[in-house]
């Protein structure tokens, strides 16, 4: 019999490892631009976002944008957006990422709170979507197709 695993690695999946929070919130190491970060992955996140506060750390080129955020207590928050970014997690490689950027202080406050470190970000359906992911909640860890060469 095998393992989801080894099924998954033979369906050119890649496994990444998942720590989980003090919030319960299962958080994921990515680089951003070839920049290191940490970001909670979040399933109910339309779109991958990024703190304003992080724009220059992670090289991003921002501009305006009409989209209101919303989330974790917080709602029409003014958003700017950074197209044609690199995302790498592990060995998955997306290019072309559009990131969301706002104001995660109302965020990063809620996990400090709870004695949990602050992110960089989040982690959204977008790139799960992309990544066709799979996540192992009982072993911790997500599951993201590579796009075959």
């Amino acid at each position: 019999m095998t393992t989801l695993k080894n099924f998954l690695k033979d369906k050119n999946y890649v496994r990444i490892p998942l720590v989980l929070t003090a919030t319960d919130h299962f958080e994921i190491n990515a680089e951003i631009n070839a920049v290191e970060g940490r970001f909670i992955l979040d399933t109910g996140a339309s779109n991958t976002c990024i703190g304003m506060n992080r724009i220059e750390h992670f090289k991003l080129i921002s501009e305006e944008s009409i989209i209101k955020a919303a989330g974790a207590g917080a709602t029409n928050m003014e958003t700017l957006v950074s197209k044609e970014n690199t995302i790498d997690i592990n060995s998955w490689k997306y290019n072309k990422l559009e990131i969301v950027l706002f104001d995660l202080k109302h965020v990063n406050e809620a996990l400090t709170a709870h004695n949990a470190e602050p992110v960089d970000g989040i982690i959204g359906a977008d790139i799960l979507k992309k990544s066709k992911a799979i996540i192992d909640y009982s072993k911790k860890c997500i599951y993201l197709k590579k796009k075959k060469r």
